[in-house]
Order: C-alpha cells, then sequence, then structure tokens
C-alpha cells in the first residue's frame, strides 16, 4: 500500500471546492499541498456512514482493490470517484480507510 491523501469532513466551504455531484458531496484536492490534506463535505442526502461523514480517515493506493477488500469489513462499496480511479471504503478499528486503485494512464495526475 502507498499514501495517498488523508480525507477531513466538514461543515464548512473551503477554498478550490471541487463539487461531485454524482457521489453527493464535495472535496477539495488533495494534491494542492505536500501533505496530501483533501477537505470533504457531504452534501445532506450523501448515502454515507455516520462515520465516514464524520472521523477522518487516510487513504492508500492499492495494486488490486478486489484482493485489497477480500476479509475486510467494508462500509462503502467499489465506487468511481473519476476516470481510472475506483475506490472503496472499510472500518478498520472504529476509524474508515480508504483504498484506492488507480489506473495511471487514466489518471496521470492523483
Amino acid at each position: 500500500m502507498k499514501f495517498n491523501h488523508v480525507g477531513i469532513p466538514t461543515t464548512a466551504k473551503f477554498p478550490g471546492e471541487i463539487d461531485l455531484p454524482h457521489l453527493k458531496m464535495t472535496v477539495s484536492d488533495h494534491a494542492n499541498n505536500p501533505f496530501g490534506i483533501q477537505w470533504q463535505r457531504y452534501w445532506a442526502d450523501a448515502p454515507y456512514p455516520d462515520l465516514v461523514k464524520n472521523v477522518p480517515h487516510v487513504a492508500f493506493e492499492v495494486e488490486n482493490l478486489k484482493e485489497a477488500l477480500m476479509g475486510e469489513n467494508v462500509i462503502i462499496q467499489t465506487n468511481s470517484p473519476s476516470p481510472g480511479v475506483h475506490v472503496a471504503f472499510i472500518e478498520v478499528q472504529g476509524a474508515p480507510v480508504e483504498l484506492m486503485e488507480i489506473d495511471r494512464s487514466i489518471a496521470r495526475n492523483l
């Protein structure tokens, strides 16, 4: 696994907002700072567990998402926030963790 970003939920607006209507959330670009901090605001009708909407998470890139999810407590099923990127969330000791499989031939700037 390779660290990608840390996601911090907020209810406030933040600079550089990126709306993701298909996911019912707004995010910041984690690549715009050297520490991979991504702010996340979930819309009122976002269908995610409160754990993900309220607790910061760490995100790791994996080679094979399907294999990485085997035996884990999946709390958000695999989805695609952008072309070439597939993600899912698991719960580890009460904390949300995002696992990401990235096709760098499609998603070059992540």
